[in-house]
């Protein structure tokens, strides 16, 4: 099993910046790491995708350009950087791995077998 921990979560005004970490206990060469959302009364959602280790990033249509995800294979993390933060990027943040399926986003909480605790994001 992989065990995955966030952290980096907290209260921010509108327009600033906060950058989440997911620390795992292993990320493989060219694993799928995901950050997923959600808001109270709302569907969970995945907000950016990545292949570690050089390959492909996804990211929603309502973060991109403001969110960057990347690794750093060293510290076993991925990272979650978040600028130009709105009241509705609000939610419950959470890291997971283990997907199972082909690279073809949007991608589904379901397809995930790892996933972190959570790290609450309110703007």
């Amino acid at each position: 099993d992989v065990q995955l921990v966030e952290s980096g979560g907290g209260s921010v005004q509108t327009g600033g910046s906060l950058t989440l970490s997911c620390t795992a206990s292993l990320i493989s060469y060219g694993s799928h790491m995901a950050w997923f959302r959600q808001a109270p009364g709302k569907e969970r959602e995945a907000v950016a995708a990545m292949i570690t280790d050089g390959g492909r990033k996804y990211y929603s249509q309502p973060v991109k350009g403001r969110f960057t995800v990347s690794h750093d294979r060293a510290k076993n993390t991925v990272y979650l950087q978040m600028n130009s933060l709105k009241p509705e990027d609000t939610a419950m943040y959470y890291c997971a791995t283990g997907y199972g399926g082909q690279w073809s986003p949007p991608f589904q909480g379901n397809e995930y077998k790892y996933w972190g605790q959570g790290t609450q994001v309110t703007v």
